[in-house]
C-alpha cells in the first residue's frame, strides 16, 4: 500500500552543493538519494513511531535493498518556507483571499519556523524576508493586481533564497490561479530548481474560488503537478474554514517527517529521471510521495 502524506524532497547528496557562481545554478551530487516522508494516518493525522522496517523503497520499479540504506531517522526540526502571493492582473478578484491564505499559513508556524514572503507579477519582488515573525509585512497590503503573471521564475527565485538556508527541511508556497505567461525559466526548471534544494512545492489554486471554467481547470492541471513532481500538495479550495484547515496541516507535515537516505540502484549519471515509490505493508497508512528523483549528468 503506497503511504500517502510523503513529502519526499528527493535530492541527491551526500555532498550538496549550491554553486552560486554558474549563474546561480544549484547543483547537486547524486551519491545519495534523500526522501524526507510525512505519514498519516486516514484521518490526515501525523503518525508517529514508525520503523525503518515499516517502509519498503522502489527505484525504477525495483525494490532497495536493506543495505542501500544508509540512515533512518525522525525529524520534527525546524522548517523554512518562501510564500510566492501573486498578484498579476488576473488575480485581481482574489488578491484579498489570497493574502487572508497567506496569513493563515503565517499563523501556523512554530517559533522555530522562518518564512520569506514574496510577490510575482511581471517581475519577482521579495516583500518579507526570512523571519519568525507571523505577521504580513504593510507593504504586502497596498499591492493592487496588474501585469503579467512570471509563476516560474518565482519558483526559481524561492529555490535559490532557500538555498542559503542552513534547515534541514524547505518548502515554497504558492497562491496563485497558476496562468504564467511572462517567465523567462521554464516549468521544468521551476522544479529542477526545487528539487536542487530539496523544497517541497505546496500549490494553492485561487482559481478554485471562481468556479471550474477551461482557464481554472487548465491552472490547476499546472498548480498540481508543481506539487505532485516535487513532494509537495496541491489544494484547491474557495477559502473559508477549508482553506484555514488546509494551511494549518500543511506547517504541520514540514514539521514532522521521517528521513530516509539511500544508495541509487542507478550508478550511471545519466542526467535522467528516476521513479521512486515507498510502499508500506500497513494499509492504515497513507503517504504523499514525490514520484521521482534526476540524477546528476556525468
Amino acid at each position: 500500500i503506497t503511504l500517502t502524506a510523503l513529502v519526499i524532497a528527493a535530492l541527491a547528496f551526500p555532498t550538496v552543493l549550491r554553486s552560486q557562481q554558474d549563474d546561480d545554478v544549484i547543483r547537486v551530487n547524486s551519491d545519495l538519494v534523500v526522501l524526507n516522508v510525512t505519514v498519516t494516518d486516514k484521518s490526515g493525522q501525523y503518525v508517529p513511531g514508525l520503523r525503518l522496517s515499516d517502509f519498503t523503497i522502489f527505484e525504477d520499479g525495483k525494490q532497495v535493498s536493506p543495505e542501500l540504506i544508509s540512515s533512518f531517522s525522525v525529524h520534527e526540526s525546524p522548517f523554512a518556507s518562501v510564500v510566492l502571493l501573486d498578484t498579476s492582473g488576473s488575480m485581481e478578484s482574489r488578491l484579498s483571499l489570497a493574502r487572508s491564505a497567506a496569513i493563515r499559513f503565517l499563523d501556523g508556524l512554530r517559533d522555530e519556523d522562518v518564512a520569506a514572503v514574496y510577490k510575482f507579477d511581471s517581475k519577482v519582488e521579495q516583500v518579507q524576508e526570512f523571519s519568525g515573525g507571523r505577521d504580513l509585512a504593510p507593504m504586502v497590503y497596498g499591492v493592487k493586481a496588474d501585469g503579467m503573471t512570471t509563476l516560474n521564475d518565482a519558483i526559481v527565485d524561492a529555490a535559490k533564497a532557500l538555498a542559503t538556508r542552513p534547515e534541514k527541511r524547505k518548502a515554497i508556497v504558492v497562491l496563485s490561479d497558476g496562468m504564467d505567461n511572462r517567465s523567462k525559466a521554464t516549468s521544468e526548471k521551476a522544479i529542477e530548481s526545487a528539487l536542487a534544494v530539496g523544497a517541497s512545492i505546496y500549490a494553492v489554486d485561487m482559481s478554485a474560488s471562481e468556479g471550474s471554467g477551461l482557464n481554472n481547470r487548465q491552472s490547476a492541471a499546472v498548480l498540481r503537478e508543481f506539487a505532485e513532481k516535487s513532494g509537495g500538495r496541491f489544494v484547491a479550495t474557495p477559502g473559508g474554514p477549508a482553506l484555514r484547515d488546509a494551511f494549518a496541516s500543511i506547517a504541520d507535515e514540514l514539521g514532522h517527517q521521517y528521513t530516509i537516505t539511500f544508495r541509487p540502484l542507478n550508478h550511471s549519471h545519466d542526467g535522467k529521471w528516476h521513479k521512486l515509490d515507498v510502499k508500506s505493508s500497513r494499509n492504515d497508512l497513507v503517504i504523499r510521495s514525490r514520484k521521482a528523483y534526476r540524477a546528476t549528468r556525468g
